[in-house]
């Protein structure tokens, strides 16, 4: 894991970004700030005191995306202030998709690699985006939940999707392979696996 990181926080120092991805909800720790993209949480090294409260199971993580093609990847930390990439824990497989502008993109806690998560918990959330010219960063700090209410209100809706409405409310199958889950309407993820992407950071 440290090794890891390591390679991401060699990435974060050297990439230039041409464009950009903001975490829309759960609300990220700061206001977005495109310079600091491509370091740790978007440049935010503290915890927020006030955390947005998500779903164990059938969560959803809402972006807009400016990249035409793009990967990502979600990982936890439950260090009540996490500041650097060695707290957290990758919790999916890589994963990508296609289009420019917003995404829903299901997260199921309670069936990812992170064990012993549970209600009432404090967590920061990190996503990991990758447009094609660097990582980018951001963070949401937590408190988990076993109230689906702050879903359900979403309405999120994917710009690709070409039904026009994609419900975040309802209930959805579970993909173990992911560590997410697929609620109702939401755009299918493509796997990359992970392993076709950490060797590049390591070398």
């Amino acid at each position: 894991m440290k090794s890891i990181a390591s390679a991401l926080a060699l990435l974060a120092s050297t990439v230039v970004v041409n464009a950009h991805f903001q975490m829309q909800f759960p609300a990220p720790r700061g206001p977005f700030v495109e310079d600091d993209e491509p370091n740790f949480c978007d440049g935010f090294t503290n915890a927020t005191t006030n955390r947005t409260q998500f779903p164990l199971s059938g969560g959803i993580v809402e972006i807009n995306s400016e990249h035409s093609s793009w990967s990502a990847a979600f990982y936890i930390s439950s260090d009540s202030n996490p500041n650097s990439f060695n707290d957290f824990q990758q919790v999916n497989s890589f994963f990508k998709d296609q289009g420019e502008g917003k995404f829903c993109l299901p997260l199921n806690l309670a069936s990812s690699n992170f064990t012993g998560l549970q209600s009432g918990q404090n967590v920061t959330l990190q996503m990991l985006f990758d447009g094609g010219d660097g990582n980018l960063f951001q963070c949401a700090d937590l408190t988990l939940t076993n109230d689906n209410s702050s879903i359900s209100s979403l309405n999120c809706q994917n710009s690709t999707s070409g039904s026009g409405s994609n419900s975040t409310s309802g209930s959805g199958s579970n993909s173990s392979a992911l560590g997410v889950a697929a609620t109702l309407n939401v755009k299918v993820l493509t796997l990359l696996g992970a392993a076709s992407l950490i060797p590049a950071l390591l070398a």
